[in-house]
């Protein structure tokens, strides 16, 4: 059976109907309502242009028309919708009615209030407003709702509310409207609505209800700021030819003016409503002198063109606990200081330096603009707790320019403007040094919530029960959609600080999926990482994948993370992934390696040595943090092992650090003297470094140890001192008046290697040297004479400049010299030059009385040199005694 279809003396259920619409309707959406006081009004002689441009408007009877009223924060757009409101309440559809009025619903949105700052309740107040201003049409209404009562759920489809409970209810009033002034519905600050898809959904099909043919004309004017999501939808090819949009230029008489908010003739209406402001301050202060034409000039123009703005100063001013001429010199100074027309918050800055905490001020300032729906004092006490709180009250009487404290504790506290909420909703809006390094707001009220659920439960065991309840919940939130849960939480919260807490429990329950890692950077998530818990979590894949993101890499700067954990089985594990070893790589990793744990820990590990073999590890060498580490006692047993052998052979090893004074400290020490024995050691012997270390201290005393004597007599040695770096060495000071007159020296001169180095230059020119004097009489050189190497030489200069020296005749009293003198060389060398370099050697006894009576001798005298010499005054002696015999 219908609604209609009821009998006349049935119970009908319409009064219970429309009471439950009455519930559901938001009345403090509702421009008069009490939770709007104080309201915001166009004081009578300002903002004459653009009332009278809209009231035009809202008169034309031709077509529906959706009026946008938009603007920056603070500039006035809520007082024109009340102004514009109270008028429309004020107008009659039909002189003989006395009930039915132009004001067909309002509703101002307002994030401050859970039931204001969603569009679902919209349709159900304008509903209401509707029916009771056309009790006509209250049976439609009632009749939709019972036979739907699904309709007044705020989830319901906004398209089915809107033909159920606004488009059926306004047709039933078209006949009767015909030819009569159009109704107004009032929509004030659409941005306060806190989802853009719902608004992106309402304004088109407001578009649509203005456009629909079987409803009488209507208006419906809309204000919100300037933001480019409304503007989108607004501009709409749908909505935007029903839209007219201020501000608006318009001619008239040949002149073009700008309609607007914030246009030039602000200025002065500022003036005027701050110089009516005064007037009512002195009839209550009779004694308080009315501030003058330049000081009201002064702080109209600090003003910018906005009234909230003034409307705080004169909070501010006029705040009932202190002298206001003493406020008044103060906010003139404050003031003074700000350019005219500049921005909002640098004003609240001011405001909020007059405080005596202003950290505690704008902490409470936050909490108070934060809260979904407004508490009283005592009630945000108990909320931040007796510490956070202990002077919550004390501080917000210093606020009285900007939030509204009731004379009557028991009532919520309440911010002025939606632009104080803008301005405490985040430090970084507040230049103040006090300010910066807050908590966030959300964070504490989370913390403050979680602390006082935690003190209601009655036992132990239900917090469990709690999260068991939860954790089943979550299971039916699609995993890769974290929004559902927040989007669900709307009701409750406003932003997702609060969800935080509830996130931490389904993590301590053990739901840690990566939706859910940005838990571990709230102050719950960075507590738990303190734990141990969290170690068992980096064993697992959720874990593992965490340490790659930011929050991973900051917590390993941590001393939880880089002292401890990394030292655990886990954690040395983790360093060999490329996870791991790309961390290592980052300035983090750089960071740790410098740390006890690090550098005086891992890096003593197995693990640790494998990595320094690594590119990785060999780059990190090359740094100054690497450098600096090898400098340290760590450093021998790591060059003992294979990685470090390994890495000596590099260019940062080789080239790099061996030429650092560490390195060639280290080459003083036994594990370097080992070194330099292996194929590593031998082959930076042949550098450039090598070369430049063998002439220091260091290198020419390694070269007088036994270690080199030892070492040059090896294969590897004596190949050494066959490559480039070995003969430049033996051209240096150190190897040539130095090695070479050792013993190792001497004997090496005796080996193939030594004879063939006597061939080269550096050789032919040691040999001009003392020490190749000293040498060519040691049984050696005696020998080395004999060679086919040392017989070539005393054909060159070198060697018939020695044939010269007093070293010849002790020589050519040898059996190797008398073997030469036999030679073809011994003989062209007397034959050619012998006469003129040892005249005397001839006289001597081992020349005359030896040499000359073995055959060689005699076999040179019949030469044409030996001829020669007879004649001469030795070889007359020769013969003489020859005769004499």
């Amino acid at each position: 059976m219908s609604y209609r279809d009821q009998s006349p003396g049935a119970a009908r259920p319409s009064e219970g109907v429309w009471e439950k619409l009455s519930q559901i309707a938001v009345k403090g959406a509702e421009y008069d309502s009490r939770e709007r006081q104080p309201y915001p009004k166009c004081l009578e002689g300002t903002r004459v242009d653009l009332l009278n441009h809209i009231y035009g408007l809202l008169d034309n009877p031709d077509k529906s028309r959706l009026i946008w009223l938009h603007g920056t924060a603070g500039v006035g757009k809520s007082a024109v919708a009340f102004t514009i409101a109270e008028r429309m309440r004020g107008l009659k559809v039909a002189e003989q009615t006395t009930r039915e009025k132009r004001l067909a619903g309002t509703f101002f949105f307002s994030r401050r209030y859970t039931k204001r700052c969603t569009a679902g309740f919209l349709f159900a107040t304008l509903a209401y407003q509707l029916a009771s201003n056309f009790p006509s049409i209250r049976d439609d209404v009632n009749r939709a709702i019972h036979d739907n009562p699904a309709i007044l759920d705020p989830d319901k489809s906004l398209q089915d509310q809107m033909e159920e409970l606004f488009l059926q209810p306004l047709r039933s009033l078209r006949l009767r409207l015909r030819d009569r002034p159009p109704l107004v519905f009032v929509v004030d600050a659409l941005d306060e609505c806190t989802f853009e898809d719902e608004i992106a959904y309402l304004v088109p099909l407001l578009g649509r209800a203005l456009r629909e043919p079987d409803l009488p004309v209507i208006h419906i004017l809309l204000t919100s700021r300037s933001e480019a999501h409304i503007r989108e939808v607004i501009h709409d090819e749908s909505v935007h030819p029903l839209v007219c949009e201020i501000p608006v230029q318009i001619s008239g008489q040949g002149v073009t003016a700008t309609i607007s908010l914030d246009g030039a003739d602000v200025d002065n209406d500022i003036y005027i409503f701050m110089k009516h402001s005064f007037m009512k301050l002195g009839s209550r202060y009779s004694n308080f002198p009315q501030p003058t034409k330049d000081e009201l000039e002064q702080l109209a123009s600090r003003a910018g063109r906005r009234f909230i703005v003034a409307s705080t100063m004169m909070n501010f001013i006029d705040d009932e606990y202190n002298d206001p001429h003493d406020r008044l010199q103060l906010m003139l100074e404050l003031t003074s200081k700000l350019l005219p027309g500049t921005e909002m918050y640098k004003f609240y800055d001011r405001i909020l330096s007059t405080c005596a905490n202003p950290k505690r001020a704008y902490l409470y300032l936050s909490v108070v603009a934060t809260l979904t729906d407004p508490l009283p004092i005592s009630q945000i006490l108990e909320l931040l707790g007796s510490g956070e709180g202990k002077d919550v009250e004390s501080a917000l009487v210093q606020l009285r320019s900007v939030v509204d404290i009731p004379t009557d504790s028991s009532l919520p506290i309440n911010i002025y403007h939606s632009s104080i909420r803008d301005y405490a909703s985040n430090p970084l809006n507040c230049n103040l040094t006090e300010v910066q390094g807050m908590m966030p707001t959300h964070s504490l009220l989370a913390c403050s919530s979680f602390r006082l659920m935690i003190q209601n439960l009655q036992e132990s065991t239900a917090l469990l029960d709690m999260l068991s309840g939860l954790m089943v919940q979550s299971q039916a939130i699609l995993s890769h959609d974290p929004q559902t849960l927040k989007h669900s939480l709307a009701s409750m919260v406003q932003q997702a600080e609060p969800l935080e807490v509830l996130i931490g429990l389904l993590w301590l329950q053990g739901d840690c999926r990566s939706e859910l890692h940005f838990w571990l950077k709230t102050l719950g998530g960075c507590a738990w990482l303190q734990t141990r818990d969290v170690f068992d979590w980096l064993k697992i894949q959720s874990g593992l994948d965490w340490l790659q993101t930011q929050g991973g890499f900051d917590w390993l700067q941590t001393e939880e993370g880089g002292d401890k954990w990394l030292q655990t089985e886990g954690g040395e594990d983790w360093l060999q992934t490329q996870g791991g070893l790309d961390w290592l790589q980052s300035q983090g990793g750089l960071d740790w390696l410098q740390t006890h744990g690090g550098r005086d820990g891992w890096l003593q590990t197995q693990r640790g040595i494998d990595w320094l073999q690594t590119q990785g590890g060999i780059d990190w060498l090359q740094t100054q943090e690497g450098l600096d580490w090898l400098q340290t006692k760590d450093l021998e047993g790591w060059l003992q092992t294979q990685g470090g052998l390994d890495w000596l052979k590099t260019h940062g090893g080789r080239d790099g650090w061996l030429q650092t004074q560490g390195g060639k400290d280290w080459l003083q020490t036994q594990g370097g003297i080992d070194w330099l024995q292996t194929q590593g050691g031998i082959d930076w012997l042949q550098t450039q470094g090598a070369l430049d270390w063998l002439q220091t201290q260091g290198g020419l005393d390694w070269l007088q140890s036994e270690n080199l004597e030892g070492w040059l007599q090896t294969q590897r040695g004596l190949d050494w001192l066959q490559s480039k770096g070995g003969l430049d060495w033996l051209k240096t000071h150190g190897g040539r008046d130095g090695w070479l007159q050792t013993q190792g020296g001497k004997d090496w001169l005796q080996t193939q290697g030594g004879i063939d180095w006597l061939q080269t230059q550096g050789g032919k020119d040691w040999l001009q040297t003392q020490g190749e004097h000293d040498w060519l009489q040691s049984q050696g050189g005696l020998d080395w004479l004999q060679s086919q190497g040392g017989l070539n030489w005393l054909q060159t200069q070198g060697g018939l400049d020695w044939l010269q020296t007093e070293d010849l005749e002790g020589w050519l009293q040898t059996q190797g010299g008398l073997d030469w003198l036999q030679s073809k060389g011994g003989l062209d060398w007397l034959q050619s030059q012998g006469e003129f370099y040892s005249p005397q050697w001839k006289k001597t006894h081992g020349g005359r009385d030896e040499w000359l009576q073995t055959q060689g001798g005699k076999d040179w005298l019949q030469t044409q040199g030996g001829i020669d010499w007879l004649q001469t005054q030795g070889g007359e002696r020769l013969a003489a005694d020859s005769g004499r015999d």
